[in-house]
């Protein structure tokens, strides 16, 4: 009687391991990546193969790798140009104010890569509208989606997938993560093999570690037993509008449901916490 009830419980929570328990994936343009998912960290397992799979454009010869831009650069229908013969507004991006005009026209849909960003690869695809500040440092494969800003100071280690409006902070390093549509992490954040949901926002200092101190793969845990990621690792995943504290930190393997809170100075115990969680 009581394998059969430890079985039932199982059945129940597998369907709260889905991504759809997390996201509405209707809002994400990349949201193939979790299609036919039996966990949500299935998304990342698929990143690496989904980056090289993308089409990127040519980078000018202006991008040299490893060394700053000595020069911003404007990217309008799908050509680089030199944006000292440009009129710049730098506005909000995640707003639709940031705009760009040449000769009087405004080029709607414009994207901005100041002087001082850097860089590395050939595999970097920008959106409408993005806002690369002075000092961002962003290694292929990158995509980064329309009216998002990568701040001054972010670093992109290559495997991120960042979607429509989304915030990238000063300070804020990012590697093999998924941002979807406005997710922000606008300060002094760390995102190692996690994702964030739609509209989640990162207090400032908020960090998602990624690796156990003791070897093996992670394990997330749940009211019916402990689940295999098969990933060594991984840090959270975090859903629709979860909103962090300053100074919080979660544990590797933490699944924070929709409208979830993890206050300031807190962290988050490893596993499963189901939507409308206060931590």
């Amino acid at each position: 009687m009581v394998e059969k009830e430890l079985k039932n419980q199982w059945r129940a929570h597998v369907p709260m391991l889905k991504p759809s328990t997390f996201f509405d994936l209707s809002r994400f343009e990349h949201a193939e990546i979790f299609f036919g998912a039996e966990y949500v960290w299935d998304g990342l397992k698929r990143l690496k193969s989904y980056m090289e799979d993308q089409s990127y454009p040519h980078l000018p010869s202006a991008v040299k790798k490893s060394e700053p831009l000595l020069k911003t650069l404007v990217l309008y229908d799908n050509a680089y140009l030199d944006g000292s013969d440009c009129i710049i507004e730098y506005g909000d991006a995640t707003k639709g104010k940031l705009q760009v005009f040449k000769d009087g026209d405004l080029l709607k849909g414009a994207s901005v890569i100041m002087a001082g960003a850097i860089l590395i690869g050939e595999k970097i695809q920008f959106g409408q509208g993005v806002k690369v500040e002075a000092g961002a440092f962003i290694t292929s494969p990158v995509i980064i989606g329309d009216m998002t800003e990568i701040r001054q100071g972010a670093y992109l280690r290559g495997n991120c997938l960042v979607g429509r409006r989304c915030v990238v902070g000063h300070v804020t390093e990012v590697k093999h993560s998924i941002f979807m549509d406005d997710a922000k992490a606008g300060h002094f954040a760390y995102l190692g093999d996690s994702i964030l949901g739609n509209e989640v926002n990162l207090g400032a200092g908020t960090k998602l570690a990624n690796l156990r101190f003791s070897p093996g793969n992670v394990k997330i845990r749940t009211p019916a037993g402990s689940v295999d990621s098969g990933l060594r690792k991984f840090g959270a995943v975090l859903g629709d509008f979860v909103q962090t504290g300053c100074n919080s930190v979660t544990n590797p393997g933490t699944l924070l449901g929709m409208r979830s809170l993890l206050l300031p100075n807190r962290t988050a115990p490893s596993g499963l916490h189901e939507k409308n969680s206060l931590i």
